[in-house]
């Protein structure tokens, strides 16, 4: 519980609003909420039921969002941060465990997507002209066993 809501005297600078934090994090406070939903934060409330976060949420944050930005989902960062107590920020050597984790995850990533690249100069955009040669959209004709036309874009 929050300081004030029990009573206990604390230096208020150690407690952050879900608007000090949203403009700090550069997040919108429905992310916040919505990350605590998902156990990705925790706040505390105070006795009038506003939530208040400990200072080390915004590392957590921005552990968060780097994690995005490379295109991890939410419930992989979730598993991640389990082994980081919901109030803290994740240690240096925490941080380190869980980009090591992430590291084949992004270079998978990377290597689905140059492949994409090496091979989009054979593509003729949607694939409906070229589909039993596309090796992007129907690699070794897989969908002809189903049937003839777009099997992906108009499936039955």
């Amino acid at each position: 519980m929050m300081p004030e809501a029990i009573g206990v005297d604390m230096d208020r600078s150690d407690w952050l609003s879900i608007g000090q934090v949203a403009q700090r994090a550069g997040v919108a406070p429905s992310a916040l909420r919505y990350y605590e939903s998902l156990g990705l934060i925790a706040s505390d409330r105070t006795c009038g039921n506003r939530r208040r976060y400990r200072r080390a949420v915004l590392r957590r944050i921005a552990v968060i969002r780097a994690a995005q930005r490379v295109g991890l989902s939410l419930e992989d960062i979730g598993k991640a941060l389990l082994s980081v107590p919901a109030e803290a920020a994740p240690t240096r050597k925490q941080w380190t465990r869980m980009s090591a984790q992430w590291r084949p995850v992004i270079d998978q990533r990377i290597a689905d997507l140059q492949k994409v690249r090496d091979e989009l100069t054979g593509c003729i955009g949607c694939g409906c002209l070229s589909l039993r040669q596309c090796r992007l959209y129907n690699p070794a004709d897989q969908l002809g066993v189903d049937g003839s036309g777009s099997r992906r874009l108009f499936p039955d």
